[in-house]
């Protein structure tokens, strides 16, 4: 059985893509962050192996994916931000850390089993890796970053066999996003601007992360996908 492991994969669009990976025949590993959630996380879908991780700690990341048997799929998904308070150092720095370098710890660690199997890596970029956002800088920063880091690693890594690709989520209905689907003006304003004119689905995301893990995507890397409802287009 084919074995994935989604970083992030306990809540929102991981989440979402760990449960699609599953009702296609994956065996999925999940991160999270916190026992309390990576508990949950098992308490609601137990088909799924589940354990803590923070991906600032590389010893940890080595460790976790050190102690795995195979791998054939990785998805990076943890990310976090902070509306309004990016423009502090601090902030901003643990905004890059996490969305950012944190991807590409996951894939430096992964990299030997994944050569090993043939497998291949999604990362988790934005509508943000094609342009700014006000509010968050860091976010928008550490996503036009994962778009190019994820170029460079298809470059680097297709000798190797590995197949590196991103999805680019644009309004996803996830906790993230919840205020702002509360809010009648800020959602009025986001399907304002969507062409499909609906937020869309974690498990939309999910279904274009499990093709580009498949054989049906093997001569597809480097690529970076939008899945917006066209918001990025117009």
């Amino acid at each position: 059985m084919r074995h994935a492991v989604v970083i992030g994969g306990t809540r929102g669009i991981g989440a979402g893509i760990a449960s699609t990976l599953a009702q296609k025949g994956w065996a999925v590993t999940v991160t999270g962050v916190g026992e309390d959630e990576v508990a949950e996380h098992i308490r609601q879908t137990p088909e799924n192996a589940a354990i803590e991780l923070d991906v600032r700690d590389m010893d940890a990341v080595r460790a976790f994916f050190a102690g795995l048997d195979r791998l054939d799929g990785l998805v990076n998904c943890a990310g976090i931000l902070a509306r309004n308070v990016e423009y502090e150092i601090e902030t901003f720095e643990t905004v890059i850390d996490i969305n950012l370098t944190g991807t590409m710890r996951c894939c430096l660690a992964a990299h030997p089993l994944l050569a090993a199997s043939g497998g291949a890596i999604v990362n988790t970029a934005s509508m943000l890796t094609f342009f700014g956002g006000a509010l968050v800088p860091a976010y928008s920063a550490s996503k036009g970053g994962v778009g190019q880091l994820t170029k460079a690693l298809a470059a680097k890594w297709a000798a190797d066999g590995v197949r590196v690709n991103a999805v680019a989520p644009g309004w996803i209905e996830t906790e993230m996003t919840e205020a702002l689907r509360a809010d009648p003006s800020r959602n009025a304003g986001i399907l304002g601007r969507t062409p499909l004119d609906r937020w869309g689905k974690p498990s939309e995301v999910g279904a274009l992360a499990a093709w580009l893990l498949s054989e049906e995507a093997a001569f597809v890397t480097g690529a970076v996908y939008p899945v917006d409802g066209g918001y990025s287009a117009v």
